[in-house]
């Protein structure tokens, strides 16, 4: 029996060093490029807002600031495009139309304006950022615990990415949030190394191109999102 304990003891203790020494890793790793002043960001394909919440048809706090920091980049010429990646999984819960509303009333260009409706989790956004969107360089906006994973899957996935920290003040749920992360490093660092495939797919959209391309008219359930992106743009 005391062996038994000795072992499970001597298990957790393994398994929580694991977990925290990737958080560091992932953390040290990413940090180098999370950058304050990016008037040195140049030749950018695009400027990723990763999305946070909505509340009705209004921005969350959180993403408000994401996409107040991403519109700041995009004015002071970092890139002239923006891509918006969130959850469009049904009528009522539809992330990427109302990123991308808030630009256009804050005199963004609708044709610089990327929507990736398949933006289900950070590893799907980054993923498919490459795959379908063909990005290599971007400059990725979101607060700054995220932007240590963030940077580090498109790091991962062969991209040049660097992050800005969008305002980062104390949201409500954040030490949830923060707990949460320290999960979530773990799981998309197996991901980025092994490169696993994001579910969703679909046909390349370039950035370069008209971001209206991306512009949709269209409500689905979750069961039917693979279904919609395979016979739409993706």
């Amino acid at each position: 029996m005391k062996k038994l304990i000795k072992l499970l003891i001597t298990t957790i203790f393994l398994l929580i060093s694991f977990i925290f020494i990737i958080n560091i890793d992932v953390i040290f790793t990413s940090k180098q490029y999370i950058k304050n002043d990016y008037s040195e960001l140049k030749n950018v394909d695009c400027i990723l807002i990763l999305g946070a919440g909505i509340w009705d048809d209004e921005p969350s706090p959180m993403l408000k600031d994401r996409l107040d920091k991403g519109i700041e980049l995009y004015k002071n010429n970092v890139s002239g495009k923006l891509l918006m990646s969130g959850d469009h999984v049904s009528e009522g819960h539809d992330e990427v139309n109302v990123m991308k509303k808030y630009a256009i009333n804050n005199n963004i260009n609708s044709s610089d304006v990327f929507m990736d409706h398949a933006g289900i989790s950070t590893y799907d956004s980054i993923y498919r950022l490459k795959e379908i969107f063909g990005v290599k360089k971007v400059v990725i906006v979101t607060q700054k615990y995220h932007l240590y994973r963030a940077i580090f899957i498109a790091r991962s996935l062969g991209m040049e990415a660097y992050g800005v920290s969008a305002e980062d003040i104390h949201y409500n749920g954040q030490a949830l949030r923060e707990v949460r992360e320290i999960l979530a490093r773990d799981k998309d660092f197996v991901k980025s190394l092994l490169k696993v495939k994001s579910k969703y797919s679909g046909e390349t959209v370039l950035v370069s191109g008209d971001g209206n391309i991306t512009n949709d008219k269209y409500t689905f359930e979750r069961q039917d999102i693979n279904d919609y992106f395979f016979r739409n743009y993706s």
